[in-house]
């Protein structure tokens, strides 16, 4: 397949290690295999997602730091499957400072931790385990990038609700490349589902067109060599709804 589209190149572009990397932990592997990956990904993980032109962290700091309208100093947030801590970079710059993280791998804790962005950071598996942290306890809850096939299952959305504040804001994305539309589909159901029972409210659905950097020319959006993706904004209703039933 030759390198169609402009000249800022298609998937040609990227060096071939970072396609296969990046291929590696989306491909549906079983979990204690993709967590591996992740580990082993931790050190390279950062000049990857720079070669790959990654707008996401940047993209939902931005749209939350827009929506939120308490001071941001004192506001406690969560940044669940922080990586190495992209998100936190950019929440930092907006005047966020009081920043947790939660990820499967500790290799990316590992990285997290050096950036002296977090004051707690732990271990967690989402999807197979709860947050550790009590209920109501978050100003704001995000989770950039690992809403996706193979990654993290849209079945946590209650537990990101459980650990958010009544009014808190929770800031969600996902990517809109042919592989994870079923995926999409499926968080948007899910999405509709809670608004509709009164557990929060839909504030942003920003659809954006330049992503990032596709890996293949069948993930590319019309031949751009790029993916796109979708940033959420939705507030947790002020009225705590009774969870146990």
């Amino acid at each position: 397949n030759g390198a169609r589209g402009g000249p800022a190149g298609t998937e040609m572009g990227l060096p071939a290690a970072v396609r296969d990397r990046v291929a590696a932990v989306h491909r549906g592997s079983a979990l204690p295999e993709r967590l591996r990956l992740y580990d082993g990904w931790a050190a390279l993980y950062e000049q990857d997602v720079a070669a790959l032109e990654y707008r996401a962290p940047h993209l939902a700091a931005a749209s939350l730091s827009f929506a939120f309208s308490a001071p941001r100093a004192e506001a406690r947030l969560l940044d669940v499957a922080c990586g190495t801590g992209l998100v936190a970079r950019e929440l930092h710059r907006r005047g966020f400072r009081c920043l947790h993280g939660v990820d499967g791998s500790a290799g990316m804790l590992e990285q997290a931790r050096s950036t002296g962005l977090y004051q707690e950071l732990r271990l967690c598996v989402l999807g197979t385990e709860p947050l550790p942290a009590p209920a109501e306890h978050y100003d704001a809850v995000t989770v950039v990038g690992a809403l996706g096939e193979g990654q993290v299952p849209s079945t946590v959305l209650p537990e990101l609700l459980r650990v958010t504040k009544p009014g808190g804001f929770l800031c969600l994305t996902t990517r809109s490349n042919p592989s994870n539309l079923r995926y999409k589909v499926e968080l948007e159901a899910a999405l509709g589902q809670l608004e509709r029972s009164g557990a929060w409210q839909k504030l942003l659905a920003q659809e954006v067109e330049y992503w990032e950097r596709a890996t293949t020319e069948e993930e590319s959006t019309q031949g751009t060599g790029y993916i796109s993706g979708v940033v959420y904004i939705y507030q947790k209703y002020p009225v705590p709804h009774l969870e146990e039933g």
